[in-house]
C-alpha cells in the first residue's frame, strides 16, 4: 500500500507535468488588438495595407495593388513567452525569381535589448497559409517586441500565440518613438527589394537604428510621382520627407510631375525638410552603357530641379548624392539593380546621420 509520503510525491509529480503539458500549450491572438506602426493613414480597406480606400477608384491598378502590400509595417507587443509562434494568411503568396520568399510573404521578429532592437527570428511562410515558430526556448521574461510584416505580399489575417499560461499585450515602451514619423516615398528598392527578410530593408533598419516610425510609400516599378500620393505624403506631420523616386521616374515624367508633387507636400509643411535621392550607381552600369546614360541623365535632372527650388527659395529642401551609396565592391546588388541585404545595410548607414541631422531632435 503506498505510503502518504510517496503520494504526495506523486500528486506533486503529476501537478507540474501538468503545469508543464499546460505551459507548452500554445494559445493564438488577434494582432489586430496590438498597435501597428508605419501607416500614412488609418482609412484603408483593411488593417495590413498602406494606402487608402479612396485611392481605389482614382490609383493606377498597378500603383493599387502595390498598396495593398504591408511594406513597412510592424506590430508592437510585450509578453513572458518563452515561445513566440505566428499564424498568418497573404493576399496573394507572391513569388519571384530574385528575392526570397521570406523577405516577400515572411515575418520578421526583433526583441528589445536595453536601447536596442536585436533580431530573435523570422517567419518563413510554407504557403498562402502559414503556422511558424519565431523564437522558442526562451527563459520565461518580460520581453517588447516588434514585429515586421512581408515586404512584397500582406496578410489578410495575422495571430501571435503564446504559451497558454504567458501574458501577452500592449507594449510598455514608446519605442520606437510614434510622434512626427520619418515618411519616405519611392521604388521597388524602398519597398523592399530584395531583402532576404523584412527586417533588413533600409526603412525597417533605420526605424530600429534612429527610434523613430518610418512609413514606407515604396512601389515596386510605379514610384512614377502620381499627385495622390504627393496629397497621402502631405496629409503626413512628418519630421523629414524622403523622396526616392528617381530609379522609376522618367526623365518626361520628372519635367512635367516633380515640381507639382513637392509643391503639394510643400504647401502642406513650409519648414519640414525634404530629402531628394538620386538614382543608385547601379553594380552593372561600369559595363552597361544604356543604364549607365540614364542614370546620369535621371541625376542630372533631378539635381537640376533641387537647384532650381533651392533658387526659388527652399532652404529646407535637401539633396543626397547616390556616389557613396552602395559602395563601390560590386556586391551589394541581387541583379545588378535590387538591393541585397549588404546595400540595404550600406544604404541606411548613410541615411543614418543625415536623417539624424535632419529630425533635430
Amino acid at each position: 500500500m503506498m505510503n502518504k509520503v510517496n503520494f504526495w510525491f506523486l500528486l506533486l509529480v503529476c501537478l507540474f507535468v501538468g503545469i508543464m503539458q499546460l505551459q507548452a500549450q500554445v494559445v493564438f491572438h488577434d494582432a489586430s488588438v496590438f498597435p501597428l506602426l508605419g501607416k500614412a493613414t488609418s482609412q484603408t480597406l483593411t488593417r495590413y495595407e498602406r494606402l487608402p480606400d479612396s485611392c481605389q477608384q482614382v490609383s493606377r491598378r498597378p500603383l493599387w495593388e502595390l498598396g495593398r502590400n504591408s511594406a513597412g509595417l510592424a506590430l508592437r507587443f510585450r509578453s513572458n513567452s518563452t515561445q513566440i509562434k505566428a499564424r498568418w494568411e497573404t493576399r496573394n503568396n507572391f513569388r519571384m525569381n530574385h528575392m526570397t520568399p521570406t523577405g516577400i510573404c515572411g515575418l520578421d521578429l526583433y526583441c528589445l535589448d536595453g536601447d536596442r532592437w536585436r533580431f530573435a527570428g523570422s517567419g518563413r511562410p510554407s504557403g498562402k497559409q502559414t503556422t511558424a515558430t519565431l523564437v522558442s526556448q526562451m527563459s520565461p521574461e518580460m520581453r517588447e517586441y516588434l514585429l515586421f510584416l512581408p515586404l512584397y505580399d500582406g496578410p489578410v489575417a495575422l495571430e501571435i500565440g503564446v504559451d497558454s499560461l504567458a501574458l501577452i499585450g500592449p507594449p510598455a515602451v514608446s519605442l520606437p518613438r510614434c510622434g512626427k514619423p520619418l515618411l519616405f516615398y519611392g521604388t521597388s528598392i524602398l519597398q523592399g527589394g530584395c531583402a532576404s527578410r523584412p527586417g533588413m530593408a533600409h526603412t525597417n533598419i533605420l526605424e530600429r537604428w534612429l527610434q523613430r516610425e518610418c512609413i514606407n510609400l515604396g512601389f515596386s516599378g510605379n514610384g512614377q510621382l502620381d499627385l495622390e500620393i504627393a496629397d497621402l505624403i502631405a496629409s503626413v506631420d512628418a519630421s523629414v520627407y524622403v523622396l526616392d523616386f528617381v530609379p522609376n521616374a522618367t526623365v518626361q515624367q520628372m519635367d512635367e510631375r516633380a515640381e507639382a508633387f513637392i509643391g503639394r507636400i510643400r504647401a502642406a509643411h513650409p519648414h519640414t525638410p525634404i530629402l531628394l535621392v538620386e538614382d543608385p550607381r547601379f553594380t552593372h552600369i561600369w559595363l552597361n552603357t544604356q543604364m549607365a546614360e540614364e542614370v546620369r541623365s535621371k541625376n542630372a535632372r533631378i539635381r537640376s530641379l533641387y537647384e532650381t527650388l533651392r533658387r526659388q527659395g527652399d532652404r529646407n529642401l535637401h539633396f543626397l548624392s547616390s556616389e557613396q551609396m552602395i559602395g563601390e565592391d560590386g556586391e551589394a546588388c541581387v541583379d545588378g539593380i535590387h538591393f541585397t541585404d549588404l546595400g540595404f545595410m550600406r544604404y541606411a548607414q548613410l541615411l543614418a546621420p543625415l536623417l539624424t541631422d535632419l529630425m533635430g531632435d
